[in-house]
Protein backbone atom coordinates (compact mmCIF):
# COMPACT_ATOMS: atom_id res chain seq x y z
CA UNK A 1 0.00 0.00 0.00
CA UNK A 2 1.65 3.81 -0.98
CA UNK A 3 2.19 5.69 1.48
CA UNK A 4 1.74 9.79 1.55
CA UNK A 5 0.35 12.40 4.14
CA UNK A 6 -2.53 13.76 1.00
CA UNK A 7 -4.19 12.22 -1.12
CA UNK A 8 -5.53 15.04 -4.20
CA UNK A 9 -8.21 12.92 -6.37
CA UNK A 10 -8.54 14.14 -9.76
CA UNK A 11 -6.25 15.46 -12.26
CA UNK A 12 -7.77 18.93 -13.90
CA UNK A 13 -6.75 22.15 -12.79
CA UNK A 14 -8.42 22.34 -9.73
CA UNK A 15 -6.35 19.05 -8.42
CA UNK A 16 -3.35 19.87 -9.45
CA UNK A 17 -3.87 23.53 -8.24
CA UNK A 18 -4.07 22.45 -4.92
CA UNK A 19 -1.23 19.73 -4.98
CA UNK A 20 1.02 22.80 -6.53
CA UNK A 21 -0.11 24.84 -3.36
CA UNK A 22 0.29 21.97 -0.81
CA UNK A 23 3.77 21.61 -2.44
CA UNK A 24 4.44 24.97 -2.84
CA UNK A 25 3.36 25.96 1.04
CA UNK A 26 4.54 22.37 2.56
CA UNK A 27 7.30 21.11 1.05
CA UNK A 28 7.66 18.66 3.98
CA UNK A 29 4.83 17.01 3.18
CA UNK A 30 4.40 14.00 0.28
CA UNK A 31 1.16 13.83 -1.78
CA UNK A 32 -0.24 11.49 -3.99
CA UNK A 33 -2.56 12.83 -7.52
CA UNK A 34 -5.15 9.98 -8.29
CA UNK A 35 -6.36 10.87 -11.54
CA UNK A 36 -8.54 8.12 -13.53
CA UNK A 37 -7.89 9.33 -17.13
CA UNK A 38 -4.53 8.53 -18.71
CA UNK A 39 -4.02 11.70 -19.47
CA UNK A 40 -4.27 14.56 -17.13
CA UNK A 41 -7.04 17.60 -17.72
CA UNK A 42 -9.24 15.61 -19.77
CA UNK A 43 -12.45 16.62 -19.27
CA UNK A 44 -13.67 20.47 -17.91
CA UNK A 45 -10.26 21.37 -18.11
CA UNK A 46 -9.38 20.10 -21.49
CA UNK A 47 -12.69 21.73 -23.13
CA UNK A 48 -12.03 24.95 -21.26
CA UNK A 49 -13.07 28.29 -24.22
CA UNK A 50 -9.65 29.52 -22.31
CA UNK A 51 -10.87 32.90 -20.27
CA UNK A 52 -8.97 34.80 -17.45
CA UNK A 53 -12.49 36.06 -15.41
CA UNK A 54 -12.26 38.85 -14.50
CA UNK A 55 -15.07 38.36 -11.67
CA UNK A 56 -17.24 41.22 -12.11
CA UNK A 57 -20.23 39.00 -12.43
CA UNK A 58 -20.01 36.86 -8.84
CA UNK A 59 -22.41 38.26 -6.03
CA UNK A 60 -20.27 40.06 -3.60
CA UNK A 61 -18.98 38.06 -0.71
CA UNK A 62 -19.42 34.77 -2.27
CA UNK A 63 -16.19 32.59 -2.76
CA UNK A 64 -16.61 32.80 -6.65
CA UNK A 65 -16.38 36.48 -6.01
CA UNK A 66 -13.67 36.09 -3.03
CA UNK A 67 -11.28 33.94 -5.12
CA UNK A 68 -11.76 34.51 -8.82
CA UNK A 69 -9.77 38.32 -8.73
CA UNK A 70 -6.89 36.91 -6.50
CA UNK A 71 -6.88 33.63 -8.57
CA UNK A 72 -6.84 35.36 -11.86
CA UNK A 73 -3.94 37.64 -10.54
CA UNK A 74 -2.03 34.50 -9.67
CA UNK A 75 -2.63 32.32 -12.68
CA UNK A 76 -1.15 35.75 -14.69
CA UNK A 77 2.08 36.03 -12.51
CA UNK A 78 2.54 31.77 -12.88
CA UNK A 79 2.21 32.07 -16.52
CA UNK A 80 4.34 35.29 -16.62
CA UNK A 81 6.81 32.98 -14.58
CA UNK A 82 6.59 30.15 -16.10
CA UNK A 83 6.44 31.47 -19.84
CA UNK A 84 2.92 30.33 -20.63
CA UNK A 85 1.44 32.76 -23.33
CA UNK A 86 -1.79 34.64 -21.93
CA UNK A 87 -2.94 38.08 -22.68
CA UNK A 88 -5.07 40.65 -21.09
CA UNK A 89 -7.37 41.33 -24.15
CA UNK A 90 -10.86 42.88 -22.23
CA UNK A 91 -13.80 41.78 -23.02
CA UNK A 92 -17.80 43.86 -23.30
CA UNK A 93 -20.95 42.56 -21.94
CA UNK A 94 -23.29 43.84 -24.53
CA UNK A 95 -26.75 45.04 -23.92
CA UNK A 96 -29.05 44.94 -27.41
CA UNK A 97 -32.16 46.81 -26.62
CA UNK A 98 -33.42 48.54 -23.29
CA UNK A 99 -35.00 45.41 -21.22
CA UNK A 100 -31.27 44.22 -20.88
CA UNK A 101 -30.51 47.66 -19.08
CA UNK A 102 -31.23 46.55 -15.48
CA UNK A 103 -29.60 43.92 -15.55
CA UNK A 104 -26.37 45.43 -17.75
CA UNK A 105 -26.60 47.84 -14.52
CA UNK A 106 -26.83 45.44 -12.02
CA UNK A 107 -23.51 43.48 -12.87
CA UNK A 108 -21.71 46.72 -13.24
CA UNK A 109 -22.42 47.55 -9.42
CA UNK A 110 -21.39 43.74 -8.79
CA UNK A 111 -17.94 45.11 -10.47
CA UNK A 112 -17.83 47.88 -8.40
CA UNK A 113 -18.06 46.48 -4.96
CA UNK A 114 -15.67 43.48 -6.31
CA UNK A 115 -13.02 46.28 -7.30
CA UNK A 116 -12.72 45.33 -10.79
CA UNK A 117 -11.61 47.60 -13.79
CA UNK A 118 -14.72 48.15 -15.94
CA UNK A 119 -16.59 50.95 -17.52
CA UNK A 120 -19.79 51.43 -19.07
CA UNK A 121 -20.03 52.81 -22.13
CA UNK A 122 -22.31 54.05 -24.93
CA UNK A 123 -22.93 52.26 -28.48
CA UNK A 124 -20.41 54.79 -30.55
CA UNK A 125 -17.22 53.84 -27.21
CA UNK A 126 -18.40 49.95 -27.87
CA UNK A 127 -18.67 50.33 -31.56
CA UNK A 128 -14.73 51.83 -31.21
CA UNK A 129 -13.88 48.71 -29.28
CA UNK A 130 -15.86 46.13 -31.53
CA UNK A 131 -17.37 47.23 -34.89
CA UNK A 132 -19.17 44.44 -35.41
CA UNK A 133 -21.22 44.35 -32.45
CA UNK A 134 -24.71 45.37 -32.48
CA UNK A 135 -25.48 47.20 -28.92
CA UNK A 136 -26.85 50.23 -27.10
CA UNK A 137 -25.01 50.06 -24.49
CA UNK A 138 -22.01 47.88 -22.70
CA UNK A 139 -19.74 47.14 -20.41
CA UNK A 140 -16.15 47.15 -20.82
CA UNK A 141 -13.61 44.88 -18.79
CA UNK A 142 -10.18 45.73 -19.46
CA UNK A 143 -8.86 43.62 -17.27
CA UNK A 144 -10.35 39.75 -18.54
CA UNK A 145 -8.11 38.17 -20.63
CA UNK A 146 -7.00 34.39 -22.50
CA UNK A 147 -5.04 31.47 -21.69
CA UNK A 148 -4.34 27.55 -22.38
CA UNK A 149 -5.15 26.01 -19.15
CA UNK A 150 -4.42 22.90 -20.51
CA UNK A 151 -0.36 24.44 -20.61
CA UNK A 152 -1.33 25.87 -17.06
CA UNK A 153 -2.03 22.09 -16.17
CA UNK A 154 0.85 20.68 -17.42
CA UNK A 155 3.29 23.02 -16.31
CA UNK A 156 2.14 22.39 -12.87
CA UNK A 157 1.99 18.55 -12.95
CA UNK A 158 6.28 19.18 -13.91
CA UNK A 159 6.49 21.11 -10.81
CA UNK A 160 4.29 18.85 -8.19
CA UNK A 161 6.29 15.96 -9.48
CA UNK A 162 9.79 17.42 -9.50
CA UNK A 163 9.64 16.99 -5.53
CA UNK A 164 10.71 13.10 -5.26
CA UNK A 165 8.09 12.33 -2.76
CA UNK A 166 5.43 13.56 -4.65
CA UNK A 167 3.45 10.74 -7.34
CA UNK A 168 0.87 11.34 -9.82
CA UNK A 169 -1.23 8.38 -11.13
CA UNK A 170 -2.80 8.05 -13.95
CA UNK A 171 -5.41 5.19 -14.96
CA UNK A 172 -6.55 5.17 -11.32
CA UNK A 173 -10.04 5.50 -10.86
CA UNK A 174 -10.97 5.91 -6.55
CA UNK A 175 -14.16 3.30 -6.31
CA UNK A 176 -13.39 3.24 -2.19
CA UNK A 177 -12.45 5.16 0.99
CA UNK A 178 -12.42 4.08 4.20
CA UNK A 179 -11.12 5.45 7.57
CA UNK A 180 -8.60 3.39 9.42
CA UNK A 181 -7.39 4.50 12.67
CA UNK A 182 -6.09 8.39 12.12
CA UNK A 183 -5.41 6.89 8.09
CA UNK A 184 -7.74 7.21 4.92
CA UNK A 185 -7.40 4.00 2.64
CA UNK A 186 -8.25 4.72 -1.00
CA UNK A 187 -8.95 2.16 -3.01
CA UNK A 188 -8.40 2.71 -6.96
CA UNK A 189 -8.59 0.07 -10.01
CA UNK A 190 -4.91 -0.11 -9.89
CA UNK A 191 -4.19 -0.73 -5.95
CA UNK A 192 -4.33 0.91 -2.51
CA UNK A 193 -3.19 4.19 -1.38
CA UNK A 194 -3.28 5.07 1.97
CA UNK A 195 -2.58 8.93 3.54
CA UNK A 196 -3.67 11.12 6.96
CA UNK A 197 -5.83 13.37 4.26
CA UNK A 198 -7.68 13.30 1.34
CA UNK A 199 -8.79 16.05 -0.84
CA UNK A 200 -11.91 15.51 -3.53
CA UNK A 201 -10.90 17.21 -6.91
CA UNK A 202 -13.40 14.86 -8.73
CA UNK A 203 -15.28 17.36 -10.90
CA UNK A 204 -17.97 15.45 -13.13
CA UNK A 205 -17.87 13.16 -10.53
CA UNK A 206 -17.56 15.04 -7.02
CA UNK A 207 -21.02 14.14 -5.66
CA UNK A 208 -19.46 9.97 -6.26
CA UNK A 209 -16.48 10.19 -4.65
CA UNK A 210 -18.13 12.30 -1.66
CA UNK A 211 -20.87 9.24 -1.43
CA UNK A 212 -17.81 7.53 -0.39
CA UNK A 213 -17.33 8.89 3.39
CA UNK A 214 -20.48 11.03 3.40
CA UNK A 215 -24.62 12.36 1.96
CA UNK A 216 -23.46 14.88 -0.86
CA UNK A 217 -25.39 18.07 -0.38
CA UNK A 218 -26.07 18.26 -3.72
CA UNK A 219 -26.04 15.81 -7.00
CA UNK A 220 -24.05 16.70 -10.54
CA UNK A 221 -26.07 17.15 -13.23
CA UNK A 222 -24.00 17.38 -16.62
CA UNK A 223 -24.53 20.08 -18.90
CA UNK A 224 -23.08 20.01 -22.32
CA UNK A 225 -21.87 23.20 -24.12
CA UNK A 226 -21.93 23.05 -27.93
CA UNK A 227 -19.07 25.37 -29.92
CA UNK A 228 -18.61 26.13 -32.76
CA UNK A 229 -15.12 27.93 -34.50
CA UNK A 230 -15.18 31.00 -36.50
CA UNK A 231 -13.41 30.44 -39.93
CA UNK A 232 -10.84 32.61 -40.55
CA UNK A 233 -12.32 34.66 -43.41
CA UNK A 234 -14.94 36.52 -40.07
CA UNK A 235 -12.12 36.63 -37.60
CA UNK A 236 -12.64 40.39 -38.03
CA UNK A 237 -15.82 40.28 -36.64
CA UNK A 238 -14.49 40.39 -33.22
CA UNK A 239 -11.44 41.57 -32.13
CA UNK A 240 -11.62 40.19 -28.42
CA UNK A 241 -14.15 38.86 -26.14
CA UNK A 242 -18.13 39.76 -27.17
CA UNK A 243 -20.70 38.34 -24.02
CA UNK A 244 -24.01 39.07 -24.00
CA UNK A 245 -26.49 40.01 -20.86
CA UNK A 246 -27.09 36.90 -19.17
CA UNK A 247 -29.87 35.82 -17.48
CA UNK A 248 -29.88 36.52 -13.87
CA UNK A 249 -31.75 33.58 -12.18
CA UNK A 250 -29.63 31.31 -14.79
CA UNK A 251 -25.87 30.19 -13.85
CA UNK A 252 -24.50 30.17 -17.59
CA UNK A 253 -23.44 32.99 -19.42
CA UNK A 254 -25.13 32.62 -23.10
CA UNK A 255 -23.72 31.86 -26.36
CA UNK A 256 -20.58 34.45 -26.61
CA UNK A 257 -17.60 35.34 -28.48
CA UNK A 258 -14.16 34.02 -27.19
CA UNK A 259 -10.68 34.63 -28.78
CA UNK A 260 -8.05 31.93 -28.12
CA UNK A 261 -4.84 32.43 -27.04
CA UNK A 262 -3.64 30.07 -30.37
CA UNK A 263 -5.59 32.55 -32.58
CA UNK A 264 -8.55 30.95 -32.93
CA UNK A 265 -11.70 32.55 -32.57
CA UNK A 266 -14.96 30.12 -31.86
CA UNK A 267 -18.31 31.30 -30.58
CA UNK A 268 -20.87 29.36 -28.05
CA UNK A 269 -21.78 27.73 -25.77
CA UNK A 270 -25.33 26.46 -24.91
CA UNK A 271 -26.24 24.51 -22.17
CA UNK A 272 -28.28 21.77 -22.89
CA UNK A 273 -28.71 17.83 -20.41
CA UNK A 274 -26.14 15.71 -21.31
CA UNK A 275 -27.07 12.24 -21.74
CA UNK A 276 -23.42 11.21 -19.71
CA UNK A 277 -21.18 12.68 -17.41
CA UNK A 278 -18.70 12.40 -20.27
CA UNK A 279 -21.26 13.26 -22.65
CA UNK A 280 -19.66 15.02 -25.33
CA UNK A 281 -22.11 14.91 -28.36
CA UNK A 282 -25.64 14.18 -28.96
CA UNK A 283 -25.48 10.41 -29.21
CA UNK A 284 -23.23 9.65 -26.14
CA UNK A 285 -25.56 8.25 -23.80
CA UNK A 286 -24.74 6.36 -20.12
CA UNK A 287 -28.02 5.17 -19.30
CA UNK A 288 -27.28 4.65 -15.68
CA UNK A 289 -25.85 8.26 -15.73
CA UNK A 290 -29.22 9.57 -17.34
CA UNK A 291 -31.37 7.62 -14.96
CA UNK A 292 -29.67 8.89 -12.16
CA UNK A 293 -30.27 12.41 -13.19
CA UNK A 294 -34.02 11.89 -14.37
CA UNK A 295 -34.43 10.14 -11.19
CA UNK A 296 -33.37 12.83 -8.99
CA UNK A 297 -36.00 15.10 -7.44
CA UNK A 298 -33.84 18.08 -7.77
CA UNK A 299 -33.50 17.84 -11.36
CA UNK A 300 -36.99 17.26 -11.84
CA UNK A 301 -38.16 20.22 -9.74
CA UNK A 302 -35.25 22.12 -11.69
CA UNK A 303 -36.81 21.00 -14.91
CA UNK A 304 -40.22 22.03 -13.62
CA UNK A 305 -38.85 25.77 -13.30
CA UNK A 306 -37.34 26.60 -16.17
CA UNK A 307 -38.54 24.18 -19.18
CA UNK A 308 -38.91 26.85 -21.30
CA UNK A 309 -34.89 28.03 -21.15
CA UNK A 310 -34.01 23.93 -21.80
CA UNK A 311 -36.35 23.67 -24.75
CA UNK A 312 -35.02 26.89 -26.00
CA UNK A 313 -30.88 25.66 -25.12
CA UNK A 314 -32.32 22.14 -26.65
CA UNK A 315 -33.52 23.82 -30.26
CA UNK A 316 -30.21 25.35 -30.72
CA UNK A 317 -28.25 22.12 -30.16
CA UNK A 318 -30.67 21.12 -33.15
CA UNK A 319 -30.33 23.71 -35.26
CA UNK A 320 -27.28 25.28 -36.08
CA UNK A 321 -29.88 28.29 -37.93
CA UNK A 322 -31.11 28.85 -33.99
CA UNK A 323 -27.67 28.83 -32.79
CA UNK A 324 -26.79 31.62 -35.34
CA UNK A 325 -29.57 33.87 -34.79
CA UNK A 326 -28.20 34.36 -31.41
CA UNK A 327 -25.02 35.12 -31.98
CA UNK A 328 -26.49 37.12 -34.61
CA UNK A 329 -28.29 39.69 -32.17
CA UNK A 330 -24.45 40.45 -30.52
CA UNK A 331 -22.70 40.29 -34.12
CA UNK A 332 -25.57 40.61 -36.95
CA UNK A 333 -23.09 40.01 -39.84
CA UNK A 334 -22.10 36.34 -38.34
CA UNK A 335 -23.94 33.47 -40.61
CA UNK A 336 -23.73 30.22 -40.77
CA UNK A 337 -21.50 29.48 -43.43
CA UNK A 338 -18.56 31.12 -40.91
CA UNK A 339 -19.17 28.40 -38.48
CA UNK A 340 -17.77 25.29 -38.06
CA UNK A 341 -18.44 22.70 -35.00
CA UNK A 342 -15.79 22.17 -33.12
CA UNK A 343 -15.63 19.01 -29.27
CA UNK A 344 -18.13 20.68 -27.05
CA UNK A 345 -17.34 20.70 -23.26
CA UNK A 346 -19.47 19.61 -20.21
CA UNK A 347 -19.75 21.73 -17.24
CA UNK A 348 -20.42 19.60 -13.81
CA UNK A 349 -23.59 21.64 -12.48
CA UNK A 350 -24.43 20.91 -9.08
CA UNK A 351 -28.05 20.78 -8.20
CA UNK A 352 -29.55 20.49 -4.77
CA UNK A 353 -32.91 18.20 -3.42
CA UNK A 354 -34.36 21.48 -3.73
CA UNK A 355 -34.24 22.36 -7.20
CA UNK A 356 -31.42 24.87 -6.90
CA UNK A 357 -28.79 25.00 -9.54
CA UNK A 358 -25.49 25.75 -7.12
CA UNK A 359 -23.98 28.97 -7.88
CA UNK A 360 -21.33 29.28 -5.38
CA UNK A 361 -18.29 27.19 -4.84
CA UNK A 362 -19.40 24.03 -2.06
CA UNK A 363 -16.53 22.35 -0.04
CA UNK A 364 -17.70 19.94 2.27
CA UNK A 365 -15.26 19.17 5.41
CA UNK A 366 -14.66 16.15 7.62
CA UNK A 367 -11.73 15.86 9.80
CA UNK A 368 -9.87 13.65 7.30
CA UNK A 369 -11.57 14.42 3.81
CA UNK A 370 -12.36 17.83 1.79
CA UNK A 371 -15.10 17.37 -1.04
CA UNK A 372 -15.04 20.11 -3.65
CA UNK A 373 -18.83 19.17 -4.52
CA UNK A 374 -19.40 22.10 -6.89
CA UNK A 375 -16.82 24.44 -8.77
CA UNK A 376 -18.02 25.48 -12.52
CA UNK A 377 -16.65 28.68 -13.96
CA UNK A 378 -14.45 30.56 -12.84
CA UNK A 379 -12.83 27.49 -11.20
CA UNK A 380 -9.91 27.69 -13.62
CA UNK A 381 -9.15 31.29 -12.74
CA UNK A 382 -9.55 31.09 -9.57
CA UNK A 383 -8.01 27.35 -9.08
CA UNK A 384 -4.65 28.41 -6.89
CA UNK A 385 -6.76 30.27 -5.08
CA UNK A 386 -9.07 27.49 -3.76
CA UNK A 387 -5.94 25.50 -4.03
CA UNK A 388 -4.85 27.68 -1.08
CA UNK A 389 -8.40 27.80 0.67
CA UNK A 390 -8.36 24.12 1.37
CA UNK A 391 -4.62 24.06 1.84
CA UNK A 392 -6.10 26.36 4.75
CA UNK A 393 -8.45 23.90 5.70
CA UNK A 394 -5.58 21.13 6.02
CA UNK A 395 -3.60 23.35 8.11
CA UNK A 396 -6.35 23.32 10.67
CA UNK A 397 -5.77 19.68 10.96
CA UNK A 398 -2.20 19.11 10.20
Amino acid sequence: MKQSDVIIIGGGILGLATAHELSRLHPHLSLTLLEKEEKLAQHQTGHNSGVLHSGIYYRPGSLKAENCREGKRRIEQFCAEEGISHEICGKVIVAVDETELPALENIYQRGVENGILCEMIDAQRLHELEPHVNGIKAIHVPEAGIVDYRQVCARMAEKVESKEENQIFLASKVVQMSMSGDRVVVSTARGEHEARFVVNCAGLHSDRVTSLTETPKAKIIPFRGEYFEVIPEAHHLCRNLIYPVPDPSFPFLGVHFTRMIGGGLECGPNAVLAFAREGYTRTNVNWKDLAETLSYPGFLRLSAKYWRTGLGEMWRSFSKGAFVRALQRLVPEIEEHHLEAVPAGIRAQAVTPEGKLVDDFLIQESSRVIHVGNAPSPAATSSLNIGRLIVEKLEAHF
